[in-house]
């Protein structure tokens, strides 16, 4: 497995300090997030997975824990829109140019607006994928929302 991905370079150039972290992934896990805690022996509110969707058809990005679901209202709201909707697989991976289970927020082929739970800024370190199932960057949750330019928000139910 390679180390170096779009997100680890994207960090790198970022100058922002991460570590890599590599697990056994599961592609028939039911969850990929907490499939990953658990692999990685992490609490899944440290474990966070990227979701994309769409808010008023509007391309988007969000960071949650993975023991935690997206509210789509307050999604839809965290953005200044009336109504979110998980986007499809192929429009993700296409958007992103990362596969589903390895979608990260670092270097993703076009930018989108990125919100990231606020409970999650909480932690002194994160875990965060690293643009390939299988690898995670672990990292301040404040370093995470700088590189991307998230906003911070309350996404969770």
């Amino acid at each position: 497995m390679a180390k170096t991905t779009r997100a680890t370079k994207t960090l790198q150039a970022l100058k922002i300090a991460f570590s890599v972290h590599e697990y056994a992934y599961d592609a028939n896990a039911e969850r990929v997030g907490l499939q990953a805690a658990e692999a990685l022996g992490e609490d899944p509110a440290r474990v966070l997975k990227t979701l994309m969707a769409l808010v008023d058809g509007k391309p988007v990005c969000a960071i949650v824990p993975s023991d935690k679901e997206v509210a789509m209202k307050k999604l839809a709201a965290a953005f200044g829109g009336k109504h979110a909707e998980m986007m499809k697989v192929p429009q993700a991976e296409r958007i992103s140019g990362y596969k589903v289970g390895g979608i990260s927020p670092f270097g993703q082929m076009r930018k989108v607006p990125t919100a990231i739970e606020a409970e999650a800024l909480a932690h002194a370190l994160v875990y965060i994928n690293g643009g390939q199932r299988g690898l995670q960057v672990r990292l301040a949750p404040a370093d995470a929302a700088r590189a991307t330019d998230a906003i911070e928000a309350a996404l969770i139910v």
